[in-house]
C-alpha cells in the first residue's frame, strides 16, 4: 500500500496517538485516534488503489475506533466522579423527586448527544478534508456543465451581492450520463475550486444502515452538518441507489430514506441557503419523480466529442516519453467515436504497457545512448534496448540478462496506441444512449 498524502498523515497521527496512550494522556490520544480515522477514511475513498488496500485500511479503522470508544467511556466515567459544585462552592441541594427528574433528563440528553455523535462519526469520512487538486482545465470539454457549476458554487460565495432578492443560486444539480464520462471527476473539480466550501462526498453505503430507523437519522445528520458548515456541497454519487422510483414492493427502510431526503432538500422550515446538493447517476430514469424535481438543474454529461477525446489522450499520456504528434492525437480522437473518458483512460494505460511487453518478449537487445538512471541529465553510451534480430548491433539475450540500471525501454508510439484501441472496445451501449437522450429531451439540458 503506497503511502499517499492522507494515508501518511493518518499513520503519523496513529503513531502519536499510541505514544500518548502509552503515556496515559488519554484525551490527546483520543483526539489523535479520531483524526487518524478521518484521514484513513479519506484514503479509502480517494487514494487506495486496490480492494486489498481498502480492506487493510478498514481493518485498521475498526481497531482504532474500538480503542477510541474505550477511551471515551473511560474519560466519561472519570468526569462523572468529579463533584459538581453550586455557586457557593458546595454540592447543590434538591429534593429526592427533583434529583430523579434531573437524572432522567440528563440521561435523555446524554443518549441524544451520544446518538448524534455516533451518526456524525459515521459521516466524518464523507467530509473531504483535502482538496483533490483537480482544476476546471483538467476536465476536457463539458463547458456547459462547468458554467452551471460555477453559477451554483463559485459565484454565490465570491459575489454574494449578485444573489439577492429573487435571484438565487441553484440548490440542486443532477449530473447524468453514460458511465465514465466524468461526472465524479467534475464533482472533484468542484471540491477543488470551491475551496472555501465544506465538501461532503456521499455514497449509498455511507447512509444505509441495517438498524431500523438509523438510515433516515444519518440523512438528517448529514444535512444538519451541512447547515452547520455553510457554505457546503453535498455530493451524492449513484443517487439512484438511494432515491429510486417508489413502488409497492420496496422496503419500508428505502421509503423512509427517500421521504427524509425530500423533507431535508425542500421541507418546511429547512434552510437550504448556502447548501448545494450535487447528484450523479448513470440511470436518471430510475429516480423518483419527487427527488428528480428537487434537482432543479439536470445536466446531461454526454460521451466526449473528438476534440475532447484528443485532449484526453494528451492528459492521460502526461509526461510519459512518447513520439505522438498533435496530428496523431487528433487522429486518435477521430478513431475513438463512442468511447467514454474512462474507456480512453483504459486505452492509454494499455498503450503505456506496450513498451514493457516489448521488453518481456524481446530475444535481442542493442547498445544505445540515453539518459542515465541515476541522473537523467547525464547521457551514457552503454544502455540496452529491445530490437529485432536483424538490427545492426543486435545481441541475443532476454530481459533476465539485462541489468536494471542499463535498460532503456522503447517510448510509446502511435502503433502502440492503435494496437490498444484494437484490443479495447467502448463500454457504453446504444440502447442506454437512446434512453439518456430521451431523458435529456424530457427533463434535462445538454452539458
Amino acid at each position: 500500500m503506497a503511502n499517499s498524502n492522507a494515508l501518511q498523515k493518518a499513520i503519523d497521527l496513529v503513531t502519536k496517538a499510541t505514544e500518548e496512550d502509552k503515556n496515559k494522556n488519554y484525551e490527546e490520544a483520543l483526539r489523535c485516534y479520531e483524526h487518524a480515522v478521518e484521514y484513513f477514511l479519506h484514503a479509502i475513498k480517494y487514494e487506495a488503489s486496490s480492494d486489498k488496500a481498502k480492506e487493510s485500511i478498514r481493518a485498521k479503522c475498526v481497531q482504532y475506533l474500538d480503542r477510541s470508544e474505550k477511551l471515551k467511556n473511560y474519560l466519561k466515567k472519570k468526569d462523572k466522579k468529579k463533584p459538581v459544585a453550586d455557586g457557593h462552592g458546595s454540592k447543590p441541594h434538591s429534593s429526592k423527586g427533583g434529583e430523579s427528574s434531573d437524572k432522567s433528563s440528563d440521561e435523555d440528553d446524554d443518549k441524544k448527544d451520544n446518538d448524534q455523535k455516533k451518526f456524525e462519526n459515521q459521516l466524518s469520512g464523507a467530509i473531504l478534508m483535502e482538496t483533490p487538486n483537480i482544476k476546471w482545465t483538467d476536465v476536457a470539454g463539458l463547458d456547459g456543465a462547468k458554467e452551471s457549476l460555477k453559477e451554483a458554487v463559485i459565484l454565490p460565495v465570491k459575489f454574494p451581492h449578485l444573489f439577492t432578492g429573487k435571484r438565487k443560486p441553484w440548490k440542486g444539480i443532477l449530473l447524468f450520463g453514460p458511465p465514465g464520462t466524468g461526472k465524479s471527476f467534475l464533482a472533484k473539480a468542484v471540491a477543488t475550486e470551491a475551496n472555501n466550501s465544506k465538501f461532503f462526498s456521499i455514497s449509498s453505503s455511507d447512509l444505509v444502515s441495517k438498524w431500523l430507523g438509523e438510515s433516515e437519522k444519518l440523512v438528517k445528520t448529514l444535512f444538519s452538518l451541512a447547515r452547520e458548515n455553510k457554505p457546503s456541497i453535498i455530493f451524492i454519487d449513484e443517487v439512484d441507489a438511494l432515491c429510486g422510483s417508489r413502488s409497492d414492493n420496496e422496503s419500508e427502510s428505502s421509503r423512509r430514506i427517500k421521504t427524509e431526503f425530500l423533507v431535508q432538500m425542500q421541507g418546511v422550515g429547512n434552510d437550504m441557503d448556502g447548501i448545494l446538493v450535487l447528484g450523479a447517476t448513470n440511470i436518471p430514469w430510475a429516480l423518483d419523480s419527487a427527488i428528480r424535481r428537487r434537482f432543479e438543474k439536470r445536466i446531461y454529461i454526454p460521451l466526449p466529442e473528438a476534440p475532447a477525446r484528443s485532449t484526453m489522450f494528451s492528459l492521460h499520456l502526461g509526461t510519459t516519453p512518447h513520439s505522438l504528434t498533435e496530428q496523431d492525437l487528433r487522429e486518435l480522437g477521430c478513431r475513438t467515436e463512442g468511447y467514454s473518458g474512462a474507456d480512453i483512460s483504459v486505452v492509454v494505460r494499455d498503450a503505456l504497457m506496450q513498451p514493457v511487453r516489448k521488453v518481456q518478449t524481446a530475444t535481442h537487445f542493442r547498445r544505445v545512448r540515453g539518459p542515465s538512471r541515476a541522473d537523467p541529465n547525464v547521457i551514457v553510451d552503454d544502455l540496452l534496448t529491445p530490437c529485432s534480430p536483424g538490427a545492426p548491433g543486435a545481441i541475443e539475450m532476454n530481459w533476465m540478462n539485462v541489468d536494471g540500471e542499463k535498460l532503456l525501454e522503447p517510448i510509446v508510439s502511435m502503433s502502440d496506441m492503435l494496437m490498444s484501441i484494437q484490443n479495447s472496445k467502448p463500454t457504453v451501449n446504444e440502447e442506454d444512449l437512446k434512453k439518456l437522450q430521451q431523458f435529456t429531451d424530457d427533463f434535462g439540458v445538454e452539458g
